[in-house]
């Protein structure tokens, strides 16, 4: 890879952003616009005025932290190749859980990971057979409950895969958890979203085949339920011809634990609410995880644990520049609220 920079004029930089646009000539900086090659302009305006959302809430709440979220992402560098289009080479980001820039940052580099990571056990695995099943338990009120909960349902999932019918099947797995906000009642759904490779003698017999009723069974076994809990499992099946399409089940397995529309509301009390609970909840829990060999492959491929605070949010899956024309920086206007290179 080789790296030529120059420096460009404002107007230049304008023609590369906005090659339909002029540059009108009051105009003393450019707003920041980050479009990939697929077309897709990465929303960092919205994400941005949405932590500063939820930074306004820690404040009220009067979390230390509150801070340090607003500051998240306020300068961003980027390197620019010869089309003109953006890689992120340096920021600073907050990661705190319910921040919508890290949650954005991490939900892309889970996605590109477990693309990766499932790419090369097909490869080795190219018989294997792939599963999606959502885990839930009951409802919850509070913070406390939540975080409790949260602990015992990855406990219960470890029990429940050590289980004969599942261990003898199992290849791997790759654990997500989800939490939602129930608008009626206000209490806090959790759920574990799955993503289970298993062995091609899976669908052969039932002495292998576990229905939909024996995965209720063995979940609300291995949590000690005294209730049938909600579970849901499905074969993801080929499409298009292709061997197996899985990228669908990655990208729920991959979203954001928690919708910012779940905390940004027009009830500002109940806002205050939320946010209170959800940072108790979620607080020093582990939300996702992989296990057999798709433990191993990430392990053999040197990734980083996406949700971990020492976590890499500048290098996601978004493709690298292969040379590097020249630098930008794009600076956070408070006033004008939005991103603006100088």
């Amino acid at each position: 890879m080789s790296y030529h920079t120059k420096t460009v004029s404002r107007r230049e930089l304008f023609v590369i952003l906005y090659p339909y646009r002029t540059l009108p000539q009051h105009e003393k900086s450019i707003t920041l616009k980050d479009q990939k090659k697929n077309g897709k302009e990465q929303p960092w305006k919205e994400k941005k005025i949405a932590s500063l959302d939820y930074a306004e809430l820690l404040h009220i709440l009067e979390f230390n932290k509150a801070s340090r979220v607003q500051q998240c992402g306020t300068v961003l560098d980027f390197n620019v190749d010869h089309e003109g289009y953006l890689t992120l080479a340096h920021a600073w980001f907050c990661k705190s859980r319910l921040c919508q820039i890290c949650n954005w940052r991490r939900a892309m580099k889970h996605s590109g990971q477990t693309k990766k990571i499932v790419a090369e056990v097909i490869r080795r695995k190219p018989k294997a057979r792939w599963l999606f099943l959502t885990l839930t338990v009951k409802n919850v009120y509070d913070g406390e409950e939540l975080n409790q909960n949260l602990s015992e349902m990855a406990r219960g999932f470890r029990k429940m895969v050590q289980y004969k019918k599942v261990a003898k099947n199992m290849i791997g797995f790759m654990r997500a958890s989800e939490v939602t906000v129930n608008p009626k009642d206000h209490s806090y759904n959790q759920h574990l979203h799955v993503l289970l490779c298993v062995e091609s003698t899976y669908f052969k017999n039932q002495d292998n085949y576990i229905k939909q009723n024996e995965w209720t069974q063995f979940w609300q076994k291995a949590m000690k339920l005294d209730y049938t809990p909600v579970v849901n499992v499905q074969a993801i099946k080929p499409k298009n011809g292709e061997k197996s399409d899985i990228a669908s089940a990655v990208d729920e397995t991959a979203k954001y634990p928690v919708k910012s529309t779940d905390y940004m509301t027009d009830d500002r009390d109940r806002n205050l609410q939320v946010v209170k609970d959800l940072e108790e909840g979620l607080r020093q829990k582990r939300l996702i995880s992989y296990g057999g060999l798709l433990k191993e492959v990430h392990k053999e491929l040197h990734m980083d644990e996406v949700d971990d605070e020492e976590a890499d949010l500048i290098h996601t899956d978004e493709d690298e520049a292969e040379e590097v024309a020249y630098s930008i920086v794009a600076i956070w206007n408070w006033q004008k609220k939005k991103y603006l290179i100088h």
